[in-house]
């Protein structure tokens, strides 16, 4: 079996036994599990940035361009197909991503942090005063339908949390052979030491710009999803929380697992969940002093409990005993 053959395989069985086990979930817990893979999906946009070395706190423009796209075609072209919704949703994400990747991708570091912030928020006040979609107030979505079947709310919230799962397995799947492919690993290189993926003959910038829409790919699915989830969809998608929110699940993860970025954002909207209804004043303060310890103790997020240790290979020069060069070898999965 080839390892394409068997991340395949093993995402299948793990999305048929997720869709298994919802069917004798709680309404309540599914609709946070189809969050959760919602959030898991932009997460997971971030941690392909984060293999190239960067990460962005702009990622709430993706996924609010795919919510809103998604959810203005729904609403005024009829189409409330989920599965063309979400189609439209990740080709908007990756759209507007490939639009400004040129200049995006020129900078790195808090730079790079910092203009796809202001990005983020640049779309958030244009559509704070859009009154013709709603203005500051958002708008509401319809239900979806399932290839042309529309199921009872009940039924409803079930089939939506399985395309979730179905999708985010796919993505995640899809994302694991890229990372261990070829540029998959250059984008890891560059990660180390960028003048030598340059000296090889590799463009970070090219590299950089692929990751981007990468991620605004993923982003706009993410918002898609979580737009039909929630019925509603407002300006606050693109607010520099939404995208802290998605970082913090990015950092918790680690970028050396995509199974840990959905884990994460489990955890993450399970602790919120609790804490919010029992600390309600103090929950914020819960998920920081949570998100300082798995940076003290785990500074490569929890996928790192389960990767296979780096191995570096030491090369000398004549004379000098110090190690000029490493190697990083094949990230876990």
């Amino acid at each position: 079996m080839t390892t394409t053959t068997r991340i395949l395989a093993v995402a299948f069985v793990a999305a048929v036994a997720l869709i298994a086990l919802g069917a004798v979930l709680p309404l309540w817990l599914l609709f946070t599990l189809t969050k959760v893979a919602a959030f898991g999906l932009v997460a997971l946009g971030i941690v392909t940035l984060m293999r190239g070395g960067l990460v962005s706190f702009g990622q709430g423009m993706f996924y609010c361009v795919g919510a809103y796209v998604a959810g203005l075609v729904a609403l005024h072209v009829g189409i409330e197909d989920v599965f063309v919704l979400l189609a439209v949703g990740g080709l908007a994400g990756g759209l507007v991503a490939a639009i400004i990747s040129p200049l995006v991708a020129r900078y790195r570091g808090i730079f790079f942090a910092m203009l796809t912030m202001a990005l983020s928020m640049v779309l958030y006040g244009v559509l704070a005063k859009s009154t013709a979609i709603g203005g500051s107030d958002g708008f509401n979505v319809p239900e979806p339908t399932f290839l042309g079947f529309a199921p009872a709310q009940a039924a409803s919230d079930f089939a939506l949390y399985g395309v979730a799962v179905g999708v985010a397995a796919l993505s995640a799947a899809l994302c694991r052979m890229y990372f261990d492919s070829g540029p998959g690993l250059v984008a890891l290189a560059a990660r180390e030491n960028e003048l030598r993926v340059e000296y090889l003959g590799a463009s970070v910038f090219s590299v950089t710009q692929r990751n981007f829409i990468i991620a605004g790919t993923l982003a706009g699915l993410g918002g898609t999803l979580n737009g039909l989830a929630l019925g509603h969809i407002d300006p606050f998608f693109s607010y520099w929380t939404t995208s802290g929110e998605v970082v913090f699940i990015a950092i918790l993860g680690g970028y050396m697992s995509v199974i840990a970025v959905f884990g994460a954002a489990l955890l993450t909207e399970l602790v919120r969940s609790f804490a919010n209804q029992y600390f309600p004043d103090s929950w914020q303060m819960a998920l920081g002093i949570f998100l300082l310890l798995v940076i003290l103790f785990l500074p490569k997020g929890f996928g790192s409990l389960w990767a296979r240790p780096v191995k570096r290979a030491e090369t000398q020069t004549p004379g000098n005993a110090k190690p000029v060069s490493s190697l990083e070898g094949e990230a876990a999965r």
